[in-house]
Parts: structure tokens; C-alpha cells; sequence
């Protein structure tokens, strides 16, 4: 893509990061973690001496899975630039050239926005999630506006 082809008021590089969810993870990871220190807290001195290393390994494992889950879906996000479209869902990631994609979707009801592909598969992009209502739409016509130029490469 040319410099200067993004449409108007657009710059690339463009990160679209979900709002929602990433105050959805972290307030729940807070919660987590305090509820925990107040329970070890709220324990006499013989119940903790009763818990075992084991059992202690258990709770922080189960932090650490939670923990992991609550951070994938806080790192999803998808950057677009010069070259194309990278998108994180999770711990994976895609780069999609601009020829590659043939549309952009989010149809009512849809949890996140799904890219058409020249190969006849689709690809969820779960950066841009309804939840985030306004902000998606406009995340929406964004991208769309990216793909549909008229200097966009096409591999039709």
C-alpha cells in the first residue's frame, strides 16, 4: 500500500485492542487475588499449619491456568500495517496480507468480527468484539475501509 493510501483519518500502524474484555480479566484477576489473601488471612494459626505443600501447589496452580486464560484474551488484538493485517487471538497469531482478505464481517448477534479469505476459509479476529458495542462498529468500518480501497492488491 502507498504512502498516504489509508483512507481519511486513518495512520497505520492501527491497533485494535477489545475494551471489555481486558477490564472483564483484570478485575477478575484482582478479585481473585484478593479474595485468596483474605481467606489465607481469615484462617487461625492451626488451619494454615494443617495445609499441606501439596494443596498449597494446587491453589497456585490453578492461579497460574486462570492467570494464563485471563491473559489470552488480554493480548488478543490486531495491528494493521503497510504489508497487511497481523492478528492475536490468544497465544496465536496470523499475519494475513491485504490481497488475502476479502471482507470483513460482524453480522448482529456475532461475539467478534470474522475475515473472509481468497482461499474460501474465514478467520476470527477477536480484537474487535461486540460487547464493546460503539466502539466496535467504528472498529468495523476501519477495517473495512483498509480492505476495500481501491490500490488494495487483490489475489481474486
Amino acid at each position: 500500500m502507498p504512502a498516504g493510501s489509508e483512507p481519511a483519518g486513518l495512520r497505520l500502524p492501527r491497533t485494535w485492542r477489545p475494551l471489555g474484555p481486558r477490564i472483564a480479566g483484570a478485575v477478575a484477576a484482582g478479585v481473585l487475588v484478593l479474595m485468596m489473601v483474605f481467606l489465607w488471612i481469615g484462617f487461625d494459626d492451626q488451619t494454615r499449619a494443617s495445609v499441606t505443600p501439596f494443596q498449597r501447589g494446587t491453589v497456585v496452580a490453578l492461579g497460574l491456568l486462570i492467570g494464563s486464560a485471563i491473559l489470552a484474551l488480554a493480548r488478543c488484538r490486531a495491528v494493521a500495517s503497510q504489508d497487511g493485517l497481523l492478528v492475536v487471538n490468544g497465544y496465536r497469531s496470523r499475519t494475513y496480507d491485504w490481497a488475502q482478505i476479502i471482507a470483513v464481517r460482524m453480522p448482529p448477534g456475532a461475539p467478534w468480527v470474522t475475515l473472509d479469505l481468497t482461499d474460501g476459509t474465514t478467520a476470527s479476529v477477536m480484537a474487535i468484539q461486540s460487547s464493546d458495542g460503539q466502539r466496535a462498529r467504528v472498529a468495523v468500518r476501519e477495517l473495512r475501509a483498509l480492505v476495500d480501497r481501491p490500490d488494495a492488491p487483490r489475489d481474486r
